[in-house]
């Protein structure tokens, strides 16, 4: 996940930036912070963010301004407008703003905004693959792992198995921001279907079977880390 932080006082940007690090702390989600709205604007045209979150009161461009302009190049933009004035919230219909928060930004008012656009940009997220001449569409929830074979890479699901010709490290850059990790030179696991985590494996699966994976040892920490950060984006 991209966020974007536009806020022309710096202590805001760095109370905004911590808040959202804390409530994430996770490496799949980068947060950029922008003292003007042109800024913002020249970096979106190139890579857009999931959610931005806007302050208002700007000198060289205000927040309603620069949300119309984001909404313009992007109807998937989350917009969050940061103030302390509800006045505003009539002209925040018009981009259609998610939220308005109140500055200074409260932590369990960010943590519902995050958790809500986390679910509904991860729930629907579908992986195509071609498979026997056939494409194929699966939803990323339903997927348990992948695993290298020479030239192909086998996708396990929780309806079946999957045989495709890939390199399992092109799944892994794409997927790197949708909870999936590398555990192993040939596998790439869901985070969100670990059972458990034992010393060099972790068990894999869904309520009906499970499957233990080796664990290499430079990854052993690193997926513990991914984990402890799912578990907490997840407990929003």
């Amino acid at each position: 996940m991209r966020i974007a932080i536009c806020d022309d006082e710096e202590r805001f940007r760095v109370q905004e930036k911590n808040v959202i690090d804390k409530c994430i702390g996770s490496i799949d989600v980068i947060t950029d912070t922008f003292e003007d709205g042109k800024a913002l604007l020249d970096r979106f045209e190139k890579t857009p963010y999931d959610i931005v979150f806007l302050d208002i009161e700007m000198p060289k461009m205000d927040g309603i301004t620069l949300a119309r302009k984001l909404r313009a190049i992007s109807e998937k933009v989350w917009i969050v407008f940061l103030t302390g004035h509800v006045e505003y919230a009539v002209e925040g219909y018009e981009v259609n703003a998610l939220r308005y928060l109140t500055k200074p930004v409260q932590e369990d008012k960010l943590k519902d905004v995050l958790r809500f656009v986390m679910e509904k940009s991860t729930s629907g997220k579908q992986l195509v693959l071609r498979e026997d001449g056939e494409d194929i569409i699966l939803p990323l929830s339903d997927i348990l792992y992948f695993e290298a074979q020479n030239q192909y890479v086998q996708i396990y699901t929780t309806s079946g198995e999957h045989l495709v010709r890939a390199n399992i490290g092109d799944y892994e850059e794409q997927l790197k921001n949708d909870g999936f990790f590398r555990i192993h030179r040939g596998y790439l696991v869901s985070l969100s279907r670990v059972k458990k985590l034992l010393k060099g494996e972790v068990i894999v699966g869904d309520k009906e079977n499970t499957t233990t994976l080796p664990v290499s040892r430079s990854n052993i920490k690193p997926l513990k880390d991914a984990l402890y950060a799912y578990v907490e984006n997840e407990a929003f």
